[in-house]
C-alpha cells in the first residue's frame, strides 16, 4: 500500500537528476529507459567467432605426418567465442567492436535484433585500443549515432547493451564512475571510460549509450576476481573509436605516427608537462619545448598524459594537429604535422633467450645524439616476449631504470635476479613492461 506513493517519489527524483536535455522518460508516473533502448538496441547486434585451433597457427602441425607423430587427432573440436558489435554505418554495414573479440578469428557471424545472421568480414583491427571494424551485407539496418565522449562527466547516466555469457540482447544501467583510466595493459594507448553498470564476459565490442541514444563508448574490459561484474567496467570512448575506425576503413589498420615528446602528469592539475623534446621531431620543428604545458589538442581539453597519448596515438601520418600549449604566463597554439615512427639502424640480429619469441638487435635511435638503444626487430605472436607485451619496432632503453645500450648489456642485465621492468619506448608513449 505504501509502495505507489514511494515509486513516485523516487520516479520524480530520479528524473530530475538527469540533465535538463536529456530527461529520463516517463510512463505511468514510473521511469523508464525503454524508448531510449528501443531506439538503440537494433544497432546492438551479437558476434559468434570460430576461432583458429593452436594447430591451424603452427604450420609444423597442419603437416598430417606431424599430426601423427604429436598424436594429435584430425578433428579437432570447433573454438567458438561470443562478443557483441554496434552497428555504426547502416549505408556500409559497417560494426565496430573489440579487437580481442575476433582474434585468431576464422569465420565472423553477426546475429541482429530481428535473429537474422550474417556472415562478417573483418576489415581491420587495432590490438593497441581494442577496437575493430567488420563489414556486414543487408538491408534496412539501423545504426547507432555517434555521441561525444569528451563532453561525458562523472555522475552522468548511461546504458550498457550487449550479449553478456552468450544469453542475447541484454541491457544494464548506471553512472559514469570515472574518466581516463589507464595503465589495463602495456600498449599504453588507453583512456577508458569507467562505469559501474554491469558488464560481463560477452559483452565486449557492445554500445554505451547515454540518456539521448548516443554512442559515447565500447564496452571492453571488466575487473572481477571471477570474471563476472562487481561494478567496475571500462570502454573504449567513442571519440577514440572513431579515429581508428576512420583509419581501418582507409589503410586496414592504424598508422601510428610520431610527434617526438615525452610528457608527465601535472601535479594538483590537469595537462601533460612536455619533459623531452626528440631532435629534429616535429614537435621541436614546430617550436614544442621542454617545459611545455599541454593543456589541449585540436580544440579540446587534455586532462592528463594518459589521455594526449592515447588521442596522440589515433592522429594519422601527414596530419597536421594543434597543441594549446602553456609557456610560463604565455597561452599559445602550435601547429605541428605527425611524421612517421623514427626508424633505427640495426647491426647484426641476434635472438635472446631470456626474452622468447624476440629478436632484438643493436640500434641507433635518429636523433641529436645518435644514442644506442636495442631494437625489437621482430616479436612472434602467443610467444612469451608478445605476452609480456613486446611488440615489433619497440626501443628498449634501460631495465630496471638502468641503461642499456646493447643487446649484450641486455642480457647482463636481464641475469639478475627479482623482479625486472622493460624501459621501452614505442612512438611517443615511455612504457615500463614488467616481464618478471
Amino acid at each position: 500500500m505504501r509502495l505507489l506513493p514511494f515509486l513516485a517519489v523516487a520516479s520524480l527524483a530520479f528524473a530530475s537528476l538527469a540533465p535538463a536535455h536529456a530527461q529520463v522518460p516517463t510512463r505511468d508516473g514510473l521511469p523508464t529507459f525503454a524508448p531510449i533502448l528501443e531506439k538503440v538496441t537494433p544497432a546492438v547486434v551479437n558476434i559468434a567467432v570460430l576461432q583458429k585451433s593452436p594447430e591451424e597457427q603452427n604450420p609444423m602441425l597442419r603437416d598430417p605426418f606431424f599430426r601423427r607423430f604429436f598424436g594429435v587427432p584430425e578433428q579437432q573440436p570447433l573454438q567458438i567465442s561470443a562478443g557483441s558489435g554496434v552497428i555504426v554505418d547502416a549505408g556500409n554495414g559497417y560494426v565496430i567492436t573489440n579487437a580481442h573479440v575476433v582474434k585468431d578469428a576464422r569465420e565472423i557471424q553477426v546475429t541482429l535484433k530481428n535473429n537474422l545472421r550474417l556472415p562478417a568480414r573483418l576489415v581491420g583491427a587495432d590490438p593497441g585500443t581494442d577496437i575493430a571494424l567488420l563489414k556486414i551485407e543487408a538491408k534496412n539496418l539501423v545504426a547507432a549515432k555517434f555521441g561525444d565522449s569528451d563532453a561525458l562527466q562523472v555522475g552522468d547516466f548511461v546504458i550498457a547493451i550487449g550479449n553478456p555469457f552468450g544469453l542475447g540482447q541484454t541491457a544494464t544501467s548506471g553512472i559514469v564512475s570515472a574518466l581516463g583510466r589507464s595503465g589495463l595493459s602495456p600498449e599504453g594507448y588507453e583512456h577508458f571510460i569507467q562505469t559501474d553498470a554491469p558488464i560481463n564476459p560477452g559483452n565486449s565490442g557492445g554500445a554505451l549509450v547515454n540518456l539521448k541514444g548516443e554512442l559515447v563508448g565500447i564496452n571492453s574490459a571488466i575487473i572481477g576476481p571471477s570474471g563476472g561484474s562487481v561494478g567496475i567496467g571500462f570502454a573504449v570512448p567513442a571519440v577514440m573509436a572513431r579515429a581508428v575506425m576512420a583509419q581501418l576503413i582507409r589503410f586496414g589498420e592504424v598508422r601510428r605516427g610520431r610527434l617526438g615528446i615525452a610528457m608527465q602528469d601535472v601535479a594538483g592539475g590537469e595537462g601533460a608537462t612536455v619533459t623531452e623534446v626528440l631532435a629534429n621531431s616535429p614537435a621541436a620543428q614546430a617550436g614544442v619545448r621542454k617545459g611545455d604545458l599541454v593543456t589541449g589538442l585540436n580544440g579540446r581539453p587534455v586532462r592528463d598524459a594518459a589521455e594526449l597519448r592515447a588521442r596522440l596515438s589515433v592522429v594519422p601520418v601527414g596530419e597536421t594537429i594543434e597543441l594549446n600549449v602553456q609557456r610560463g604566463s604565455e597561452t599559445r597554439a602550435i601547429k605541428a604535422r605527425i611524421g612517421e615512427l623514427e626508424k633505427a639502424r640495426s647491426a647484426g640480429g641476434q635472438a635472446i633467450a631470456e626474452l622468447a619469441g624476440a629478436e632484438l638487435v643493436d640500434a641507433q635511435r635518429q636523433g641529436g645524439r645518435r644514442e644506442r638503444a636495442v631494437l625489437v626487430n621482430g616479436v612472434d605472436p602467443g610467444s612469451e616476449a608478445f605476452n609480456h607485451g613486446l611488440r615489433e619496432g619497440d626501443v628498449i632503453l634501460g631495465v630496471n631504470q638502468r641503461r642499456v645500450t646493447t643487446v649484450q648489456g641486455l642480457v647482463k642485465a636481464l641475469r639478475a635476479s627479482g623482479p625486472l621492468a622493460l624501459n621501452v619506448v614505442r612512438g611517443d608513449t615511455v612504457l615500463t613492461i614488467p616481464i618478471r
